[in-house]
């Protein structure tokens, strides 16, 4: 992808900060400790580095050939958990709950520091548990919920938080059984 600009004479580096912009003055301030991917020819991969860090961000080489990687990995993860996070505060407001941001803050504060401490490990809750019941009670209720897509969410990141807790030992395998066919039931009708 960078071939372009070697092309015409340009200095082939990239720098992608793994960071979401808001295009505010708040933005200036969050590239302050930011990481960057770093993609550059050998020759010019320090000065791409001391860019980043001139910025006082943290340099992270990335080869050329795994940048669409790096970026899914980023977009995967941060745009997606925006989507989870609205779809959980519409939730809590169909469940009549006035502040679901003060209900949900801590709650994802925490599930966020643990699983960048101890990743699998951090795996709680009916699915790490195998707790089929109350995943088919989830399943019934968010159906009813009216939350465009919950549903389908909740069954596909309930499926590979299963295939994680079951390779990570925290699911027991007789215990996955059941969890996976709730999982692939349809809910009952209300």
């Amino acid at each position: 992808m960078l071939g372009p600009a070697a092309a015409a004479g340009g200095i082939p580096l990239a720098l992608h900060p793994a960071m979401t912009f808001t295009g505010t003055s708040l933005d200036l301030v969050r590239l302050a400790d930011c990481c960057f991917g770093v993609t550059a020819p050998g020759p010019v991969l320090p000065i791409a580095q001391a860019l980043v860090v001139e910025m006082g961000g943290e340099p992270v080489v990335v080869a050329e050939q795994d940048r669409p990687l790096y970026h899914a990995a980023l977009a995967h993860t941060a745009n997606h958990l925006v989507t989870l996070v609205a779809q959980g505060l519409d939730l809590l407001r169909g469940a009549g709950v006035d502040a679901p941001d003060r209900v949900l803050a801590p709650l994802l504060s925490a599930a966020l520091d643990n699983a960048l401490r101890h990743g699998d490990a951090a795996l709680t809750g009916p699915v790490a548990r195998g707790d089929a019941g109350t995943v088919t009670a989830h399943i019934e209720a968010l159906a009813a919920s009216g939350v465009p897509d919950a549903v389908a969410a909740y069954r596909v990141l309930a499926r590979a938080t299963a295939d994680r807790a079951l390779a990570a030992g925290r699911l027991r395998a007789d215990d996955a059984v059941a969890l996976l066919a709730a999982l692939a039931q349809p809910p009952r009708p209300a």
